[in-house]
């Protein structure tokens, strides 16, 4: 295994896990707003699933840059209709800020 997908494998086991964190955050905002509780809770814990998700979509992007930037070239494991251009990079870091 090379150190790149050993590096991409890294990098989507923590992505999935800032998921599945924002999944539970989630879930304790459903039970809120099920369980009647205050604003300001319900507020808060929405916010903190809005900035889970949001820095797990910036940890996508980031992902996709750094491919493109250590393999410029068409890599034989990379598909090039699964390859992202820098404008495409760029379009979808901009939809999440």
């Amino acid at each position: 295994m090379t150190t790149t997908t050993e590096s991409k494998a890294d990098a989507q086991r923590r992505i999935a896990n800032r998921l599945k964190r924002a999944r539970g955050q989630l879930n304790a905002v459903i039970d809120a707003v099920e369980s009647g509780a205050d604003c300001r809770t319900v507020v808060t814990q929405l916010s903190a699933v809005s900035s889970a998700l949001d820095k797990a979509g910036f940890a996508v992007i980031s992902t996709a840059m750094r491919e493109c930037l250590a393999e410029p070239d068409e890599s034989p494991t990379t598909d090039a209709s699964e390859r992202l251009s820098v404008d495409e990079l760029e379009k979808l870091f901009l939809t999440l800020s």
